[in-house]
């Protein structure tokens, strides 16, 4: 005998209780009471699980590591970093779990009556069954399901060898070696955080990418710096994978030698991107057009997908994978949804993109490849000769910041060195209020800083644009 459904009928559903999801919700509620949000997961955000906070609580400790052996270029001598895996996993979870209950506690203060537990989809445009328990039939749905890891097939076979980020955290102690697949955000982060923390790894990446880096000379730049930290191919040809018994065999060819290569690893780490969660919504039933990884068009100025009353936020739409982002995403649908029909563009900010690797990397604006269509003038300063970077022995890197021949404005910058969180925050503040070298220019540098790095960069800048603008002139 069949389960007759509990319906429910409501103003918004939203679908997804993670980073777009809750501001989503919290928003939605500013205008209706009638509403639920429904969760078919773990409670906790992508960033506070899996993502953004573990992987910086393991990067902590690699660069506490790396303190101890770097400290002998300042004269000061101590016996290499004894490393515990044990003790550093600990900590990990630890204060990973702490992050997690922040976010519970924000879920447990929602009503009851506004949970509903289980994994949605479309039966219409208007109608969601979550599991065999639950049907809903909402005016107005936002989209918010995040997105997981994407495993490439080239994995296949390799069982419990092969592992996610996701996976990572959960580790007892640190493993003895671990192949590292991927160059991105995830892999250059944790890859380097576990060779620092005394793992042995190998890095291959394809097509010659390195993390969110377009200018061809700060991506060639910090190749070459990280391949003297540890192995790394950005454009590597692998033959083959096999799960062998101590764990898996990969073999490649050797870039320096072109010699074909095996070597034994411990685990595989998948970090080769992430996909929308959008299998199981059965978004055909929704009408709406979808893009070819299944992912509904939208306006990313009101999150609106097409004209009709479906909102789409966070990671699920496969653009500006970031927590911030997401955040800002989950406000403009929920604010719509509670306002449908009258749907406004919200406050997108300009784009901020930061990875966490030592030396860091920071895309601010407009990155180098996005302003291939367009002229602009490049300034630059190189850290290796910078006053404060010099100082404290981190004087590697490159900045580029590119600006308007004409009219001077700040367009965006690409950032390969030391404190480049900081140095992205300030230049991305610029370019939200649309600045001017010239002005920029204007603010306040202390001495000594390594910002004073950055008005390097910007003195270089403005001597392009006036440059540019005799060149004008003369012609």
């Amino acid at each position: 005998m069949s389960v007759v459904p509990l319906r429910k009928e409501v103003d918004v559903a939203i679908i997804g209780a993670g980073s777009a999801g809750l501001p989503a919700y919290r928003a939605a509620r500013k205008f209706t009471d009638r509403l639920v949000m429904i969760e078919g997961g773990p409670y906790g955000t992508t960033c506070a699980r899996v993502g953004c906070m573990p992987s910086k609580l393991l990067i902590a400790a690699a660069e506490a590591a790396h303190e101890v052996e770097r400290a002998h270029g300042f004269g000061v001598h101590s016996a290499p970093p004894q490393i515990n895996g044990r003790e550093v996993m600990d900590r990990v979870r630890r204060e990973r779990d702490r992050f997690v209950g922040f976010v519970l506690e924000g879920v447990e203060s929602i009503p009851a009556e506004h949970h509903i537990r289980g994994y949605a989809r479309f039966e219409d445009a208007h109608t969601l069954r979550v599991d065999d328990h639950t049907q809903i039939h909402a005016k107005r749905i936002v989209i918010a399901t995040g997105s997981s890891p994407n495993v490439l097939p080239m994995f296949d076979g390799l069982g419990d060898r092969l592992i996610v980020n996701d996976d990572v955290f959960n580790w007892k102690s640190l493993p003895q070696s671990v192949a590292v697949f991927g160059p991105g955000v995830i892999g250059l982060e944790l890859g380097q955080a576990l060779h620092r923390l005394g793992v042995r790894i190998r890095m291959f990446g394809v097509g010659g990418f390195l993390g969110p880096l377009s200018d061809p000379e700060i991506k060639a730049y910090a190749v070459r710096l990280f391949q003297g930290e540890f192995p790394l191919d950005p454009d590597a040809q692998v033959r083959s994978l096999e799960r062998v018994e101590t764990g898996v065999s990969v073999r490649f060819v050797d870039p320096a030698t072109g010699a074909e290569q095996e070597e034994v690893f411990e685990y595989v780490l998948a970090a080769t991107g992430r996909k929308p969660n959008v299998r199981g919504l059965a978004l055909e039933n929704t009408g709406l057009r979808l893009d070819p990884r299944g992912v509904p068009l939208f306006d990313s100025r009101t999150m609106q997908c097409g004209d009709s009353h479906i909102f789409i936020a966070g990671d699920v739409n496969h653009t500006l994978p970031l927590l911030h982002e997401a955040a800002d995403e989950g406000k403009i649908a929920g604010t719509n949804a509670g306002t449908f029909p009258d749907v406004q563009p919200g406050l997108r900010r300009s784009p901020l993109s930061v990875v966490f690797s030592d030396p860091q990397i920071a895309i601010v604006g407009q990155s180098w490849q996005e302003l291939q269509n367009r002229p602009f003038v490049q300034g630059q300063v190189s850290f290796e000769n910078q006053g404060r970077s010099r100082v404290m022995l981190r004087n590697r890197g490159l900045l580029h910041t590119y600006a308007d021949p004409q009219s001077g404005r700040f367009l965006g910058a690409e950032i390969f060195g030391p404190q480049a969180e900081h140095l992205g925050h300030l230049l991305a503040w610029a370019h939200q209020q649309e600045m001017s070298v010239e002005q920029m220019l204007g603010m306040p540098f202390y001495h000594p800083v390594i910002e004073e790095g950055l008005r390097t960069a910007l003195r270089d800048t403005q001597s392009q644009v006036h440059a540019s603008g005799s060149l004008k002139k003369s012609a």
